[in-house]
């Protein structure tokens, strides 16, 4: 495989006409209210799915111990600033955010559109007497709008909710833009499990906004909102139930945008041999290896916030086209950078442009061996490999199972984790799934050297005493286990 010369004009796509700002490692679109809504008619036009999501200071402070979480925010295809506090911050980090875009502003004005050019809307979550009244109060506002269909389900955790019967109201829907609001981080991952398979053109969390339709919380004065105050409303409205939290995460977010300013921001200015941006240059150091992408970045000392958000939106924007992106010869300083934002394990790195094309090689052969069998899981042991997500789990479903049936195992029988760098909700489910299945004939199933990314979404499932391996079980799996 050898290294081709890219078209400038490919790369340069891959930068959207306002540079992003990424702030504790999530990717900001440096977008209004009202290009927000160009963009989601865009959306509602190509008949593609996509999710969306309104990120507020919370999300951001969940993000930093939520690995999942932190995956959903770098992918949405569109992340909105919903927070005043996030303004300034971006203003301190070098690249000002034009307005806050909350999910409570644009809902109305989505409504309205949605009214005027013909989408059928659809409003999942709240209670059911809040979503009933948000329905009723917006067929009286918008009476054209084509109201395709509410539901509230029964409150239960997100791995216990009957996901097939909400997908199966929403399928019968055919919405165009689908409001979820279960509140964050339950909203985020649903839409993350299901948006490719419900085929919804906008899939958005929304937060309280479907309260906030029905008339059952009240919107801060003018005000207050322009001023960057509505937190404090919201907190004096309910000061037992978010007094403890608006406090923790302005302290924990505060402390933490003071240090990405210093590290991104205020010691490479002060830098004798200064920053060497990649914003703006980004595509001359860029190679593709047949689809995929190699960024060099030798001689780049520095990177800052933008720089940041540019990688993360070339990221994403290449997975999403199935592609790949190496960052080679990264500099210690831009490592501690995106380390600094714990996003060290989101990129694959490389010391060099000729080892980088060996990541994308192992990549690719990855991608096309997600399970495997295990010598080192000795008999009828197997392996996972790479990302285990919504978009490969019926894959890997598929060929776990397989491989497991049809010959006598030995109990128990081992899934090999150590390969596999991260795994998300609905991964989790393949996981309860197959180990199920295993008990049915007759076989006891665990799961073994597991990362700490994958280890970090089990645990926030509450699901690492139920799927991972006892300390008890490894002698009985084999020597070349980690015992935990």
């Amino acid at each position: 495989m050898t290294i081709m010369p890219n078209i400038e004009t490919n790369i340069q796509r891959l930068v959207p006409p306002h540079l992003p700002i990424a702030m504790l490692g999530v990717p900001f679109d440096n977008v209004t209210t009202t290009e927000a809504v160009v963009a989601i008619e865009q959306m509602v036009a190509s008949r593609l799915p996509h999710y969306l999501v309104t990120a507020n200071v919370d999300f951001l402070v969940q993000a930093q111990s939520d690995v999942e979480l932190r995956h959903i925010l770098t992918d949405a295809h569109l992340v909105l600033c919903d927070g005043t506090p996030l303004v300034w911050a971006s203003r301190l980090l070098g690249n000002r955010l034009p307005e806050r875009v909350a999910g409570s502003d644009l809902a109305p004005v989505l409504l309205k559109v949605a009214a005027e050019k013909k989408y059928r809307v659809f409003l999942l979550g709240s209670t059911p007497d809040s979503v009933e009244q948000a329905a009723a109060r917006v067929r009286r506002d918008h009476p054209s709008l084509l109201l395709a269909g509410f539901y509230s389900p029964p409150f239960s955790e997100l791995l216990e909710m009957d996901h097939e019967e909400i997908k199966r109201r929403v399928r019968e829907a055919r919405p165009d833009i689908l409001f979820v609001a279960f509140g964050c981080p339950k909203a985020e991952k649903w839409m993350a499990m299901h948006y490719r398979e419900l085929g919804v053109p906008v899939v958005a969390g929304v937060g309280a906004t479907i309260d906030f339709l029905a008339g059952r919380v009240k919107r801060a004065p003018r005000w207050m909102q322009q001023a960057g105050m509505e937190w404090l409303f919201r907190m004096a409205c309910e000061p037992r139930r978010l007094f403890r939290r608006y406090m923790k995460d302005l302290w924990a977010f505060s402390w933490r945008i003071v240090a990405q300013w210093t590290r991104l921001q205020w010691r490479p200015h002060l830098s004798r041999h200064g920053s060497k941006m990649l914003a703006g240059r980004w595509w001359d150091a860029t190679r593709c290896v047949g689809r995929h992408c190699i960024l060099d970045l030798s001689g780049l000392r520095f990177i800052d916030s933008t720089d940041v958000g540019l990688l993360l939106v070339m990221q994403k924007k290449l997975r999403s086209a199935g592609r790949r992106l190496v960052l080679a010869s990264a500099s210690r300083g831009v490592q501690q950078a995106l380390a600094l934002m714990h996003l060290q394990d989101h990129f694959a790195f490389a010391p060099n442009m000729v080892d980088a094309v060996r990541v994308i090689e192992a990549r690719t052969l990855e991608e096309s061996a997600l399970v495997t069998p295990s010598a080192a899981n000795g008999a009828g042991g197997l392996a996972w490999h790479g990302e285990i997500t919504a978009a490969n789990a019926g894959e890997v479903w598929n060929h776990t199972r397989d491989l497991l049936a049809g010959t006598a195992k030995p109990s128990p029988v081992a899934i090999d984790l150590s390969s596999a760098r991260f795994i998300d909700s609905t991964g989790l489910t393949i996981m309860v799934r197959i180990q199920k299945w295993a008990w049915r004939q007759g076989t006891k199933l665990v799961f073994t050297g597991a990362q700490p990314a994958v280890r970090d979404v089990l645990r926030m499932a509450k699901l690492d005493q139920l799927l991972l391996e006892k300390p008890e079980l490894s002698g009985l799996i084999g020597d070349s286990f980690s015992t935990y």
